[in-house]
């Protein structure tokens, strides 16, 4: 008799346990879709009427990503409960032997994602409370800035800024060919002519896109530093995580890296080594949520802190949020407004505000999901090809690093 009483006397201290998890339902998962509206929204439904929302969008290779979902993970989940997230993550993950490849990876994403929104429908809690409550009150967040010369780019600044935006990312200048020094010299003017506008208080970042060898990388590096670059992301092509060692011996600029790599193994010499000072975690490619906020805890113990990639749906962006509201090391939120097709879709999608984004406290993802317009939209973009080259060349006419 009294275990029992001691049990109950311990529920006391456990709301959640006692009032939420305690009256989860049992549920099935009785259909999993992939729909595609320029990225692969995944629903995942279950015998209850409730269903969860993911995002397994993998740019240029979204089809593929698709018939992934469709004809080889679906079927297998059909009938589990899904509120079993990390045993249908391994099982999924390990249970065949082809394994975590980038398509392979974001169908998982996705599944994982929608997951983790129908536990917290089920148990009327946000997502971010179901990994442990909130760290942080709001979520910091960065924007994206173009123009075609440094005084273009130095307006567009000062307009964020004025909007309540802190952080503030650019990339090199545009154009089909890649011609280093050139492309150098007006990365570098365009950097001193933000950082001239801003002023020092503001974050400046510079993402490279994987464009440079290892030796232009480190020159990109040491010409930016002056400037005090919030870091500097994909200097080089992430195929070999050991060139990393040579950039970081020779440059004083912080580094970022890891949009491209879909598990925590690809992430490890990034992290036991300390290559790099913030890691560029893709939910939509690295496992979701799940699996995502392993590879914090890994980053943690080095100090290291994570600024996640997203160019996909409000889902992807939603999914950042909770993950980065419940860990101790986010630095930062890759964040752009959503367009009107996608705001249609989900009508109450994160939106920045002075330069952050808060929680609205809704229950799993916090996204309402309109799937009428999202059949719309793939059925407008049901021919159009998903897949394309988009390949920079050099002068002489071979290809470069996109």
């Amino acid at each position: 008799m009294r275990a029992p009483v001691a049990r109950r006397r311990f529920l006391q201290f456990l709301p959640f346990a006692s009032s939420a998890f305690a009256a989860v339902p049992k549920v099935k998962i009785t259909r999993i879709r992939a729909i595609f509206t320029g990225f692969v929204y995944v629903k995942v439904e279950t015998d209850s009427g409730v269903f969860g929302v993911g995002d397994g969008s993998c740019s240029d290779r979204d089809h593929a990503v698709i018939e992934t979902i469709h004809k080889h993970f679906a079927p297998a989940l059909l009938g589990r409960d899904p509120t079993r997230i990390e045993f249908i993550w391994q099982d999924v993950f390990r249970g065949n032997f082809w394994v975590a490849g980038p398509v392979m990876q974001s169908a998982l994403s996705g599944i994982d994602m929608a997951l983790w929104d129908i536990f917290g429908k089920l148990t009327g809690l946000p997502v971010y409370r179901l990994l442990g409550g909130a760290a942080r009150d709001k979520v910091l967040v960065y924007v994206h800035i173009y123009g075609k010369t440094p005084e273009d780019l130095a307006g567009v600044a000062r307009s964020a800024v004025a909007k309540g935006f802190r952080v503030l990312r650019m990339s090199p200048p545009g154009g089909r060919i890649f011609e280093f020094p050139r492309i150098l010299r007006e990365s570098v003017r365009q950097v001193q002519a933000v950082r001239e506008a801003v002023g020092d208080d503001i974050e400046i970042a510079f993402d490279a896109h994987t464009r440079f060898t290892p030796q232009q990388g480190i020159e990109l590096c040491e010409r930016l530093a002056p400037y005090r670059p919030y870091f500097v992301e994909d200097p080089i092509r992430a195929e070999d995580m050991s060139l990393y060692r040579l950039l970081r011996s020779h440059t004083r600029a912080p580094l970022a890296a890891g949009e491209q790599l879909n598990h925590m193994w690809e992430f490890k010499p990034l992290i036991e080594e300390n290559l790099v000072d913030f890691l560029r975690v893709d939910q939509s490619h690295a496992g979701g949520i799940s699996h995502a906020r392993k590879i914090a805890a890994m980053a943690e113990a080095h100090h290291q802190e994570l600024i996640v990639h997203y160019t996909s749906s409000p889902v992807n962006s939603a999914a950042n949020f909770h993950l980065n509201m419940a860990i101790p090391n986010c630095a930062c939120q890759e964040y752009s407004v959503p367009g009107q097709a996608m705001l249609e879709i989900s009508p109450n999608a994160f939106l920045a505000r002075d330069g952050c984004l808060a929680p609205n406290d809704a229950p799993g993802l916090g996204l309402e999901f309109n799937e009428t317009a999202a059949l719309a939209l793939e059925r407008r973009l049901i021919d159009k090809p998903s897949s394309q080259l988009l390949n920079l060349r050099r002068p002489d006419g071979s290809v470069n690093n996109w």
